[in-house]
């Protein structure tokens, strides 16, 4: 049996396993929203070995106005009145993409991990909001679901991110070092050394190309980067690698607070002097240059460091021949376990699990926090 407490019980969930568990992530690119049913042997927190297969992956894409209205709540830009309907439409929106996956695949899941549409973060104040109504979900799923699981760690003093620590250590195991770098809309890194695990935020990802395929392509991205084909501008890019969070150490985490809209606004002017091509480049050069300051950490690199990456990053071809040039220190080969974008919402479902469990899903080395606890919030049918 899992190793939740004894006075400890989600109704409606098996005592044995395996469990066939939900995940639902939606990510800082704010594109939509990924569904991953997973089966979860419970048993297997107990050796770092809950995960057993990957059952089905959907994504569903946002509507333009829903997206439109993510990104207006994520510049700060809403009415408290406006992202409280944003709420239920987000909720609607993750519904109905499950009910879509479960339709297809013929399955009925034990419970659902919700991450919702992350719309602020700002650990330094120790808050975060995520949206997505779990309760509408619960009802379209008739079955418990588990949500908000980063504020738990940030109650501790933690900052609530990376939260895939663990669930990279229960994916990859502990046989070789590994650093597994995830280029989304926000970049982060997990470091296995052999001894240690290790994982932060190392900059802005996919967030501020997105947002400059939108100003200036009138594209929600440039899905191959096939528009990033200029010079880069390195006194430009210097300058940028100035920026505080970069001299901060772990544990840290980031955002579009910092690596967003107000930040593109402000530097518009002098990548508006470049042409449209030298822009992009310099700003893909900027998420690799991030990745390979942060790998300075490093040191020295574990012997025999195997690097991997994902997510949607993965596809720009500017983005990883910089991060190929400037990241010279580790060769990332892309990581192909899963289809593309159903890792986070794996991993979503593996923290739901654990927290089902009375399993910790934060490392307080990681985040801050004051100690390992299980994460989430439950609503039952």
């Amino acid at each position: 049996m899992c190793s939740r407490p004894s006075n400890w019980r989600v109704p409606g969930l098996p005592e044995q396993g395996p469990w066939h568990v939900l995940g639902l992530m939606s990510g800082t690119s704010a594109d939509g929203v990924d569904v991953a049913l997973v089966e979860v042997d419970p048993d297997g927190f107990q050796g770092d070995l809950p995960f057993r297969a990957l059952m089905a992956h959907r994504h569903e894409p946002y509507p333009t106005e829903l997206r439109e209205a993510v990104m207006e709540a994520a510049a700060d830009r809403l009415k408290p009145s406006e992202i409280t309907v944003l709420q239920r439409r987000l909720g609607d929106h993750h519904a109905r993409a499950a009910t879509l996956l479960l339709k297809e695949s013929g399955s009925i899941p034990h419970m659902a991990s919700l991450h919702g549409q992350t719309i602020q973060h700002h650990p330094q104040e120790g808050a975060t909001l995520q949206l997505a109504d779990p309760y509408v979900l619960c009802e379209a799923l008739h079955c418990p679901v588990v949500f908000d699981l980063r504020r738990m760690d940030m109650a501790l003093g933690g900052q609530g991110a990376p939260l895939v620590t663990l669930t990279e250590l229960w994916l990859r195991g502990r046989a070789e070092p590994w650093a597994a770098l995830n280029l989304g809309g926000i970049a982060n890194i997990t470091v296995w050394d052999g001894s240690y695990l290790r994982a932060w935020d190392v900059g802005p990802g996919m967030s501020l190309l997105d947002l400059a395929a939108e100003k200036w392509l009138s594209m929600p991205f440039d899905p191959s980067g096939a528009y990033a084909s200029g010079q880069v501008d390195e006194t430009l890019l210097a300058r940028w690698m100035l920026h505080s969070y970069f001299s901060a150490a772990p544990p840290k985490s980031t955002g579009r607070e910092t690596f967003g809209s107000a930040w593109l606004e402000t530097e518009s002017a002098p990548l508006e002097a470049l042409p449209l091509p030298d822009r992009l480049a310099t700003l893909a050069a900027f998420t690799a240059q991030s990745v390979a300051s942060e790998l300075g950490r490093l040191d020295p690199l574990p012997t025999g460091l195997r690097g991997l990456v994902s997510g949607g990053g993965t596809h720009h071809a500017r983005v990883r021949k910089e991060l190929t040039t400037r990241s010279s220190r580790v060769a990332f080969a892309e990581d192909y376990q899963f289809p593309n974008g159903a890792r986070e919402a794996v991993s979503w479902a593996l923290l739901g699990a654990a927290s089902a469990c009375g399993v910790a899903g934060n490392v307080p080395e990681v985040t801050g926090a004051s100690r390992a606890v299980a994460l989430g919030a439950w609503v039952l049918p």
